[in-house]
């Protein structure tokens, strides 16, 4: 498993963090971000306080999940800390009373109330999403299409649970028989090839790309409505025939173009090289 190490600063503060690749998951030092917001002169000492008093609170699942790691520490050598991840931290730093952590809870509050008024109107939602792709500088003509992938891959996902899939490592094995299929890599090597990490894949597409993987995704919901799966293989063999129409359009498009339709485009890179001529 590849592995990443990483410093990010909070208020002048270290924070030690790791990539994990294989779960696409960032986990931080526990103790330093107790520091960088507690401000406690014995981080390890007000941890130690911390689990206890979560574990008398019924928390005691928050503290298991704050595995163990080997860091850098302040002397140069690798020693074991825990490192949780970002639903983890956040849990965690709503138990922290401190005037550092109150912008936290503050838009942890903002968002849960948020997601409890998309549920009752899911407008609210797309409307949510246009306006972020917006202000990080996508194109209109960019973001409709994004929207319209949204669509599309939610009927695909309604249609993998009318034929028992299952959320989670089923969704994530069925997306990836079709990315290889019309793409000719899988997910990871594919975000690899992008140079994403957890950004997500279809945002740092392009406007081709995007369609092909909407045709590849609708594809595969049509032939599964006329062919019915009723479990994975069956699924996955749906899966790949659905991405294999996609990938026959890519060949045909590369073949008139005599350009390679995946792109190495990465939003953030492109955004960031925008800034540097602008300046």
């Amino acid at each position: 498993m590849k592995k990443e190490k990483r410093i990010a600063i909070f208020k002048g503060k270290k924070i030690r963090r790791h990539w994990n690749e294989k779960q696409e998951k960032w986990y931080f030092s526990v103790v330093d971000v107790v520091a960088a917001l507690s401000e406690s002169v014995s981080p390890q000492e007000y941890w130690r306080k911390l689990k206890e008093r979560l574990k008398k609170e019924g928390g005691n699942e928050t503290v298991t999940k704050c595995h163990g790691f080997k860091m850098l520490a302040a002397d140069g050598k690798m020693r074991l800390t825990d490192v949780a991840d970002t639903e983890i931290m956040l849990r965690l730093i709503q138990s922290i009373p401190s005037p550092n952590a109150e912008p936290f809870k503050l838009w942890l509050a903002r968002v849960g109330y948020e997601r409890i008024e998309e549920m009752h109107d899911p407008e609210l939602a797309i409307n949510r999403a246009l306006n972020t792709y917006r202000k990080k500088g996508y194109s209109d003509n960019w973001i409709n299409q994004r929207l319209k992938s949204i669509e599309i891959r939610k009927a695909l996902t309604d249609e993998w649970e009318k034929r028992g899939v299952k959320q989670g490592d089923e969704f994530a094995i069925l997306t990836d028989d079709i990315t290889l299929a019309w793409a000719g890599m899988g997910t990871r090597e594919y975000k690899n090839f992008k140079r994403l990490k957890k950004e997500s894949l279809r945002d740092n597409m392009t406007n081709l790309e995007l369609v092909l993987n909407m045709l590849a995704e609708t594809a595969t919901t049509e032939i599964s409505h006329k062919r019915e799966p009723k479990n994975l293989p069956e699924n996955r063999r749906v899966a790949r025939d659905g991405g294999g129409i996609a990938g026959n359009a890519r060949k045909q498009i590369e073949a008139k173009t005599g350009k390679r339709a995946i792109s190495k485009y990465n939003f953030k890179l492109v955004q960031e090289q925008k800034k540097l001529k602008d300046k």
